[in-house]
């Protein structure tokens, strides 16, 4: 039996000031579990996940716990020992001043217990006793029902951990560095600013996987635009937000974290109960990435994630335990949902407007699912926006500015989603359901070179850190002055409006920003639209009494080949007139699709034309190459 180890001296944590410094921790841990049995990113994702979900876990039982403690009040844990982090995971010292649990024992007894016990005996623990016990809080073992005694965040850890069959590491002094290396995360030195534990983590990894061309596929909205387009739309309390592809739960989170934040820090109890439970809603269907997303809102403070498992365009489920209280409309939308995609004749059934093209079916479910009066929050590939030859592209636009008021798009720079493992030209939108689009205004982001040191930032969107307006003529500033101008609009900002003074109505110009008039482009549509559908109309009238003088004909009878040639002449004349019509109404169906090419196109961007003629080029390329020649002589000269 091996001899228990010697005391250790045990580092402080270390401080988590930035994602870099999180990211290292992280690649630390994924460079162990790569020598260790799970090479493939689809391994060591997943197990990296719940191992990191049990350690933040238990250091946010802690300080509720204490908090408790401090007020005089109860607190139950999700966790009991031996099952806590510090119980089986924590390093053990018997120094006098290693932390204890609650119970008095030093942090990492279990642990510590096992090793003395023998090599193999922590596997057997987790694999065991701590794995089933997981997942005993989501179902009973026994009957495969619903756990009647567990809270519902226990429950949602249970659905967290159902995915965990076993360890996947392969040796237990591995797994004793994996668990060492998280250890030193500790939340209580992450920098508030950095919200996104788990999913910087899962999106880091997507990002390598996609750069090494191997197993990834997916990709996530980097946050800064999470963030931006949540301050934009300022969600509040009351109001009810759903992302129905949520992903890791980025859009959730960061909404959460405003609102929490706009509460201050004493809020009602009653609100915060609001919060964490009745506001939050989103829908999920990758198996790997559902876990993530639960773990993610639960360590955000949202211990109740209202999260739908399965198929949204389907609506095939694969656990809906936790959205039995949504509702079937929503107050705020914010998604990115995913472009590229064909879906097959199960999904495209369930819309009125059939195609294979994922995003498109998406715009259909969410304009389903926005309540009256409601704002959504997108972000869509440029191929949406400009398509105008598909039917189901068009018709989706078209209920879309019918419907809604689509009352901004900004174009994003083309190095946005590149750096996030996919090169696809991106636009935000913002839209309001319950009246018509009348006017869109657009704002120019292209122009940001962005890569991977150079990244798009919030300043770009004229936002502080803290969402707060950074400047009265940057987008969220100009954006609102000119939506609050028109009178005949709600406010979908009023704090903002609150914030900025009222100049009268601004132009919304500038270099990179303008105004298209939208209905004025559908009646300047449907005036070039009239003189080729009344020539259509008049074409198909003129077929039908050709074919009636046909029908005519033909009941006559009568032999001969002066009737035979009639008869043909009024079938080919019959033909002309039909395919006449179909290209007219083909050309007016051009110019009506042509309305819904939203494209952001900058009118007033700059130029730079060479109007020179031939002859001056010649000249110019002359004069520059003797200068050149000049220059290699002075330096022919220096030379020994």
């Amino acid at each position: 039996m091996p001899r228990p180890r010697k005391s250790t001296v045990e580092k402080a944590p270390k401080a988590i000031a930035s994602t870099q410094s999180l990211s290292s921790f992280v690649k630390s841990a994924c460079d162990i579990m790569r020598r260790s049995n799970c090479a493939s990113a689809l391994q060591y994702v997943p197990e990296l996940t719940w191992i990191l979900f049990l350690r933040i876990l238990d250091a946010q039982e802690t300080r509720e716990a204490e908090q408790a403690e401090a007020l005089g009040a109860a607190f139950s844990p999700a966790l009991r020992a031996p099952y806590r982090w510090q119980d089986w995971a924590a390093p053990w010292s018997d120094r006098p001043d290693h932390p204890k649990t609650p119970e008095g024992k030093p942090q990492g007894w279990k642990r510590q217990e096992l090793f003395a016990a023998g090599d193999g005996r922590l596997f057997d623990f987790i694999n065991k006793d701590l794995l089933p016990h997981l997942h005993a809080l989501d179902m009973d073992l026994r009957t495969g029902l619903p756990n009647p005694a567990a809270s519902p965040k226990q429950r949602i850890i249970g659905r967290i951990m159902t995915a965990v069959e076993r360890v996947r590491v392969d040796a237990e002094t591995n797994l004793r560095d994996i668990l060492d290396r998280l250890h030193e995360i500790n939340i209580e030195h992450i920098d508030d600013t950095h919200f996104f534990t788990l999913s910087q983590v899962y999106e880091d990894l997507l990002l390598k996987m996609g750069e090494k061309n191997s197993d990834g596929g997916q990709f996530f909205t980097p946050r800064e635009v999470i963030r931006a387009m949540v301050h934009t739309v300022n969600p509040s309390l009351g109001q009810t937000v759903y992302d129905p592809c949520c992903g890791t739960g980025g859009f959730l989170a960061v909404a959460y974290e405003h609102i929490a934040r706009k509460l201050g820090k004493a809020p009602a109890s009653t609100d915060l109960e609001k919060l964490k439970h009745d506001s939050f809603f989103g829908r999920e269907k990758e198996n790997l990435v559902f876990p993530i997303a639960l773990a993610n809102l639960v360590l955000h403070g949202i211990d109740q994630p209202n999260l739908w498992h399965g198929n949204a365009l389907t609506g095939r489920a694969t656990y809906a335990a936790l959205f039995d209280h949504a509702p079937t409309q929503f107050d705020v939308i914010l998604t990115n949902p995913p472009f590229g995609g064909k879906e097959g004749k199960d999904a495209q059934k369930n819309f009125a407007f059939e195609t294979g093209a994922t995003q498109v079916l998406f715009v259909q479910k969410i304009l389903a699912e926005l309540a009256p009066g409601g704002t959504c929050a997108i972000v869509l590939d440029e191929g949406l926006l400009f398509r105008t030859n598909e039917s189901a592209f068009v018709e989706t636009k078209r209920k879309l500015t019918d419907e809604c008021g689509l009352w901004a798009i900004v174009s994003l720079p083309g190095g946005v989603f590149s750096t996030a493992g996919a090169g696809v030209k991106t636009n935000l939108l913002f839209f309001t359901k319950g009246r018509k689009t009348e006017n869109i205004w657009y704002y120019d982001l292209s122009w940001v070179k962005v890569g991977k040191k150079t990244p798009l930032t919030l300043a770009h969107f004229g936002f502080a850190a803290d969402g707060s307006v950074l400047d009265e003529a940057a987008l969220p500033a100009a954006l609102v002055a000119e939506w609050k101008a028109d009178e005949s609009h709600a406010d979908p900002f009023p704090s903002y409006a609150r914030m900025l003074p009222r100049r009268g109505k601004p132009k919304g110009e500038s270099r990179y920003s303008w105004t298209v008039d939208f209905a004025a482009r559908r009646a300047a549509a449907r005036e070039a639209m009239q003189p080729l559908q009344d020539q259509a109309r008049q074409a198909r009238a003129e077929a039908v009494d050709l074919k009636e003088r046909l029908k005519g004909l033909k009941r006559e009878k009568k032999p001969g080949t002066e009737i035979s040639e009639l008869i043909a002449a009024l079938q080919q004349r019959i033909g002309e007139r039909e395919k006449a019509s179909r290209e007219l109404e083909g050309q007016a169906a051009a110019i009506d699709a042509a309305t819904f090419d939203l494209k952001a196109v900058n009118p007033n961007a700059a130029v730079m034309a060479d109007n020179r003629t031939p002859e001056q080029i010649i000249s110019s390329i002359a004069t520059q190459g003797q200068i050149v020649a000049a220059a290699l002589g002075r330096l022919a000269k220096l030379m020994p």
